[in-house]
């Protein structure tokens, strides 16, 4: 990881107008312009009081000199009282709003204003939402490096901010190699297999940050690789992702094909499972090229551990924060690979939560896999983790923490 991340930083900024920033990760820190209440307004229904800092006293009465709803802008004038409604402005000598389940209408006078009386002590401050209060004017809101996500704009939009500095998502080519491959839909020949990592790859990519501008079937053919390859080069990628074809068989001839490109390897095969013979190696020409192994859940792991921290650098986004729980049940490894193991998070009625490994582990089993929300990961040196230890979880993508079901 530490040769792959070597130089990895963020690409580029671009800036969007903010319905195109959900799902994107800022670029820039993005301080607000206004105060978040923007002014003092009342936090419900009712009659605010101008109290002169005073408690009032249960049973005052008060006369009502106009009625102000959201979007009004009230007179400067002596009046000490006035209906109002939530998020209203309120007038400049107001400092009190009683709710208006806690105020009793009088009859009107001889045709006069509305009268009210209190029907228990208000204090001062109470139920007023304070300029600024949420958000102070020129304050950092959002760092550099966040995902937005619904919550996020909801901040954005409030702020009134219209166009959003994010990180220019990396762009990603994908070469799946194998003359067996077909597309998914077409029938299938004998020996052949239906084509599922490419979009795998694809969805992958998208809910990691960074866009797949090129996904193409390449065959077993070095030439036919090689062209396919060029082609992705002049798409301006800032990175090559295969799969298949980085073993030690006969027909794995990505590492030679790339040796005599000029590439410079990084790494070739790395103590984790599955995924051990993922390739890494830095082209010529200046992309990075990531070589996955062609079983679905070796691709699956040697994106999420390897390929992803390598996008969240370039998003310019800080290394993922670990997250730890127990595990449910005993599990084995093969000592001296680390192990990722897909699984499912649940939470029992006392609200524990623990993780369940998935009892099919097989790299080339999708059914398991499909019904699993979440990785976990383990240590190289062991070999037996038991029931109640604390193992890393991972979401399957960085930008996404992993669901949870009730036990």
């Amino acid at each position: 990881m530490a040769r792959m991340l070597e130089g990895a930083r963020l690409l580029a900024v671009q800036q969007v107008a903010l319905a195109a920033a959900t799902g994107r990760v800022l670029g820039r820190d993005v301080v607000s312009g206004i105060a978040l209440p923007p002014f003092d307004n009342a936090a419900m229904d009712g009659v605010a009081l101008a109290s002169g800092g005073q408690p009032q006293a249960i049973g005052s009465e008060w006369e009502i000199a106009a009625r102000i709803g959201a979007g009004d802008m009230p007179r400067d004038d002596a009046a000490s009282a006035w209906e109002i409604m939530t998020g209203a402005p309120l007038p400049a000598r107001a400092d009190i709003v009683v709710p208006v389940e806690r105020i009793e209408e009088l009859a009107v006078r001889d045709a006069g204003a509305p009268r009210i009386r209190l029907l228990e002590q208000a204090e001062p401050g109470a139920n007023i939402r304070r300029r600024g209060e949420d958000v102070p004017a020129r304050c950092v809101v959002l760092k550099q490096g966040t995902f937005v996500g619904d919550a996020q704009m909801l901040l954005l939009a409030g702020l009134g901010i219209d166009r959003v500095d994010v990180a220019r998502c990396p762009r990603v080519a994908v070469l799946a190699t194998g003359r067996e491959l077909v597309a998914p839909g077409e029938p299938l020949p004998p020996g052949a297999i239906h084509d599922a990592t490419s979009p795998y790859l694809a969805a992958a990519l998208a809910t990691a940050g960074a866009e797949a501008v090129r996904v193409v079937r390449v065959g077993d053919e070095v030439a036919e690789f090689q062209a396919a390859l060029d082609t992705a080069l002049a798409d301006g990628v800032d990175l090559v992702l295969s799969t298949g074809a980085v073993s030690r068989g006969y027909y794995d001839f990505i590492p030679s094909a790339l040796d005599a490109r000029g590439a410079e390897r990084i790494f070739h095969g790395v103590a984790l499972r599955p995924g051990k013979p993922v390739f890494c190696a830095q082209l010529r020409e200046g992309p990075l090229f990531v070589g996955l192994p062609g079983n679905p859940l070796s691709t699956a792991v040697g994106f999420r551990f390897l390929v992803e921290p390598l996008l969240r650098a370039w998003l310019g986004m800080s290394v993922e924060q670990e997250c730890r729980l127990p595990l449910a049940a005993a599990c084995s490894k093969r000592a001296g690979l680390h192990a990722a193991f897909h699984a499912t998070l649940r939470c029992d009625g006392e609200g524990c939560m623990r993780v369940h490994a998935g009892a099919e582990q097989a790299s080339f089993r999708l059914l398991p896999f499909s019904r699993s929300c979440a990785w976990i990961t383990l240590p190289a040196e062991a070999e037996h983790v038991d029931a109640g230890t604390l193992v890393q979880v991972h979401g399957y993508s960085h930008l996404r923490p992993p669901p949870w079901a009730p036990a």
